[in-house]
């Protein structure tokens, strides 16, 4: 299924067959974001290890139609529909794995308040979303969010996300999302919950 997102950005729904190359881009697009860097601060761990975070937290946009790639997986957008949950379990065991030892009290704590942030209500959940660097500045990630926050409207479901970097969230301010407070645990960087409400 093909939606035109402007005049030259078609976006496209993704399938399970389609996983590895979204991650992939996710995995590049995330290589210098405050939240993951600080996770992984050694750049081969973070190699080893973005990927299997993007798949427990927003693995199950694929099967569940929320996955969404612009041609050639330039940009993709992993959103989670009412009900369809990141796998909690995995990212924790993850983080217990490999996280430095000295951080891992505050990831969790961070995950704890992501956790308080989150809409009661039935709502779309962007928990990941990037462009390959060599693409980014060509108005994709706003063709992509657009697309979604339009299915957003159409069904009057609110629509959540927490931005990982400040230099993001003018964009999701121009879209409509607000900021709800911080989320900020020890040495963590900030992470913004936003909510923006259909239209």
């Amino acid at each position: 299924m093909k939606t035109p997102a402007s005049e030259s950005t078609v976006v496209t729904t993704l399938t399970p067959n389609d996983t590895a190359h979204a991650i992939s881009t996710i995995v590049l697009s995330f290589s210098a974001d405050p939240a993951t860097r600080w996770t992984w601060p050694d750049p081969h761990d973070y190699l080893v290890n973005m990927p299997r975070l993007a798949q427990a937290f927003g693995g199950s946009a694929f099967a569940s139609g929320g996955a969404f790639g612009i041609e050639d997986y330039a940009g993709v957008a992993l959103w989670l529909p009412p009900g369809v949950q990141p796998d909690e379990e995995a990212m924790v065991e993850l983080v217990r794995r490999t996280a430095p030892e000295s951080i891992r009290d505050e990831i969790f704590g961070v995950f704890e308040q992501m956790g308080s942030f989150h809409p009661a209500e039935p709502h779309w959940y962007l928990p990941l979303i990037g462009v390959d660097p060599k693409d980014q500045g060509k108005g994709l990630g706003n063709a992509l969010m657009r697309h979604a926050l339009d299915r957003c409207d159409r069904e009057r479901v609110p629509a959540y996300l927490e931005s990982s970097n400040p230099r993001n969230i003018s964009l999701y301010q121009r879209l409509g999302f607000e900021s709800l407070g911080v989320i900020q645990v020890g040495s963590s960087p900030r992470l913004v919950p936003m909510l923006r409400r259909p239209r």
